[in-house]
């Protein structure tokens, strides 16, 4: 089901940002509560799956990017913000039309976008391309050991992305313009207005057009994410959020190591055609929840969500097969398969939790118990035309091949995909009950144990097959945790965690029997500083993590796959945020992870050996970034910022089974801004300072993502 009255929301996208009034984004910690007695309910404070308890006081690793630091280095996609955190690295983003990365080493369904939260609801599901930060308040990221109460997800960690909402507290707006390398032009607003002490309505939007550092390709997005607040009483609040997206991103494989040799070509060539056009992207999205005090320390939190995404697109995608690749054998011409995908998703969810508190003798007791109902249908069509096979040296290249000469490419080569290669419609069903309890044994001591019980049901109907009869799976698991908290002194704490998850595998066996689903157990250790005056924190995790019924290819029916792959992950990681005299900002973090397979297997994709030992694809060994800021304060002529940030990340597998790594890289960012008023700032930001050539993640060494070069930007921003 595509979306329709696209003009009408495109209008309603551009006019949210261009009416934006000056203003800064709020976090919606500070709704009306009520007192009672000794025990005051704030309703603005609790959080989706966390209850009352705050984020210093869990007992695992969490990171935390704000709105300003994300403006402050004008970052405007999720996947540039998610390279400023430890322990997260990029993977094969789908020729640049989803957000891919792995936590902890671990990166889940590479045929899917990762997943991520969104106010608590999945936001990563579907096919919504990559998500802008306009409207992002602030990143959550919380590490390790909590699938007892997210279930069905990733052992590293959950992305939690809390967004900009209407609040009654005042009105205020903010509005932006940026211009930047290869003719990047932007424009965002967000305005909240404060109709009266209990309605207000928030408009946050953006544009964007621009070119790229890759020839012929260009670009449009138009974002809105209005919101609703009607807070009838200090009792209860509701809000509305509508999300719409509407991108245009051509696809694009990347570049292509010659005999595993990377930069042959320069970063810029683009191997796709420019006739295939964009791959035009939807999303129409509503999220609408009820916060309700219970009396008391207690609140219930009710929510619904339902968002549509559609994606279609032609591409041209170099073959993979090695029968059927000319430049194996020539050197010169890139063989190319043209496919015409058409996917449609539709995701419905309905949660609801009550949190509070209560006393049994001398202990606290954080309680959160609630429950979660997911829909999420799928619609596949995919057409492709496919290079011949037997390919051998001397050959002619022929219109067949669809080649083009990586050295001296002509573009123009279109052929018709006919054959129907995926039509289906898969719906997943799934629902989970989940408890958890965090107990405060003495003021510095606290337990946490809890436990997720998720029920997963799959039908697919293939219309290549028989459509006559449903293929269906279905798995129940229940997922414990327990995590534990010493607070040393009032500044540092220790703190340590243990938990196992699952996340159902998609698809059917060579029997049409579903997979078993991927199994984890996760164990967690580490420490936690914040200075008295809170101006400094710091965070060093100690982790390790196994994984179990990894897809891999069925080593008897060729085609088909098993749940037959383990690996493990381990690392340390390290964060730093500090603000220091002399008006010095200090953002530092390390990640070291050690990722690899633990048994013998084919790979999945291509069915190349895998042997115990092997690393994990896209995954560095070193990751470390460091950002520092000194702020000058020039009187009555305002304020005055400079800034340098390094970002590095190792070497890391760029093809699961095959010795061919992506090198090192280091990159460097400057940036400056004037703020001759509070309601002014002026900034500059140059990134890849030194013009490094580097690629942050591939699939195949014919499918590498190349870097951006040197970029320079400008922006303005107005605040009132």
């Amino acid at each position: 089901m595509h979306i329709r009255n696209k003009a009408f929301y495109a209008v309603l996208a551009a006019g949210s940002a261009l009416a934006g009034l000056p203003g800064v984004s709020l976090a919606q910690d500070n709704n009306p509560g009520e007192n009672y007695g000794d025990t005051i309910t704030v309703l603005g404070e609790r959080q989706q799956y966390r209850g009352d308890v705050p984020l210093e006081e869990l007992p695992q690793s969490v990171q935390v990017l704000d709105s300003e630091l994300l403006t402050e280095l004008n970052i405007t996609r999720l996947d540039s913000a998610l390279d400023l955190a430890s322990g997260v690295a990029r993977q094969n983003n789908f020729g640049g039309l989803w957000d891919a990365f792995a936590i902890r080493g671990f990166a889940g369904d590479e045929n899917f976008p990762s997943g991520f939260l969104v106010n608590g609801f999945n936001g990563g599901r579907g096919y919504g391309g990559p998500r802008d930060a306009s409207n992002i308040d602030r990143i959550e990221i919380l590490k390790g050991p909590n699938g007892a109460v997210f279930g069905r997800g990733e052992p590293g960690g959950t992305i939690n992305i809390i967004t900009k909402k209407a609040t009654t507290d005042k009105s205020f707006g903010h509005f932006a313009l940026s211009a930047g390398s290869w003719e990047t032009y932007r424009v965002e607003g967000d305005y909240n207005l404060a109709i009266s002490d209990t309605v207000a309505i928030r408009l946050n939007g953006a544009a964007q057009k621009g070119e790229s550092f890759r020839d012929t390709i260009e670009s449009q997005k138009y974002v809105a994410t209005p919101s609703i607040m009607f807070a009838p009483s200090s009792d209860t609040i509701i809000t509305y959020e509508m999300e719409f997206v509407d991108q245009e991103v051509p696809f694009d494989r990347g570049v292509v190591a010659v005999d595993g040799v990377l930069g042959l070509i320069p970063n810029s060539r683009f191997l796709g055609e420019p006739g295939d056009g964009p791959t035009e992207v939807d999303v129409l999205g509503h999220q609408v929840q009820l916060k309700q005090s219970l009396g008391g320390p207690w609140a219930l939190l009710v929510g619904f969500g339902y968002r549509d995404t559609s994606f279609e697109g032609y591409s041209s995608d170099a073959e993979l097969a090695g029968s059927r690749q000319t430049l194996d054998e020539t050197g010169v011409f890139l063989a190319r398969q043209r496919r015409l995908r058409d996917y449609d998703t539709t995701n419905t969810v309905v949660r609801a939790e009550v949190s509070g508190n209560f006393y049994t003798g001398p202990f606290q007791h954080h309680i959160l118990f609630g429950g979660d109902w997911d829909k999420f249908e799928i619609e596949l069509s995919q057409l492709r035309y496919r290079p011949p096979g037997g390919y051998t040296v001397g050959m002619p290249i022929t219109a067949a091949n669809n080649a083009i000469n990586i050295f001296n490419p002509v573009y123009g080569q279109t052929p018709t995909p006919t054959a129907q290669i995926q039509l289906s419609d898969e719906t997943q069903k799934s629902f989970g009950f989940y408890i958890q309890d965090q107990i405060d044994i003495t003021d510095q001591f606290k337990l946490r144990i809890g436990g997720r019980y998720d029920n997963f049901k799959q039908s697919i109907i293939n219309f290549l097959g028989d459509p006559t009869t449903p293929l269906k799976a279905k798995e129940s698991r229940f997922s414990p945790t327990a995590g534990v908290l010493y607070q040393i002194t009032d500044s540092f704490s220790l703190y340590g965690a243990y938990g196992t998850g699952f996340r159902p595998n998609s698809g059917l066996d060579a029997f049409g029997q579903a997979f078993a689903p991927e199994t984890s157990k996760s164990y967690e250790i580490g420490a936690r500083f914040v200075s008295p005056d809170d101006m400094i924190t710091a965070t060093l995790a100690a982790y390790y993590m196994k994984k179990n019924n990894i897809l891999t290819s069925d080593p008897i029916n060729a085609g088909f796959s098993i749940a037959a792959g383990k690996a493990r992950s381990r690392g340390i990681e390290a964060d730093i945020n500090a603000r220091l005299p002399g008006d010095i900002a200090i953002f530092a973090t390390y990640a070291y992870t050690d990722a690899e397979w633990t048994s013998s297997a084919l790979d999945v994709s291509f069915g190349l050996d895998i042997q115990p030992g092997d690393p994990l694809i896209n995954i560095p060994k070193h990751a470390a970034n460091l950002l520092a800021t000194k702020e000058f304060d020039l009187g009555g002529a305002g304020r005055f910022t400079i800034g340098a940030g390094v970002n590095h990340v190792s070497k890391r597998l760029g093809e699961t089974g095959v010795v061919f790594y992506l090198p090192s890289y280091t990159l460097v960012r400057a940036l400056a801004s004037y703020e001759p008023t509070e309601a002014v700032r002026i900034s500059v930001d140059v990134t890849n300072l030194f013009d490094e050539t580097y690629y942050p993640a591939s699939y195949h060494r014919y499918w590498v993502a190349p870097g951006a070069p040197r970029a320079f930007t400008a922006r303005v921003d107005f605040y009132f």
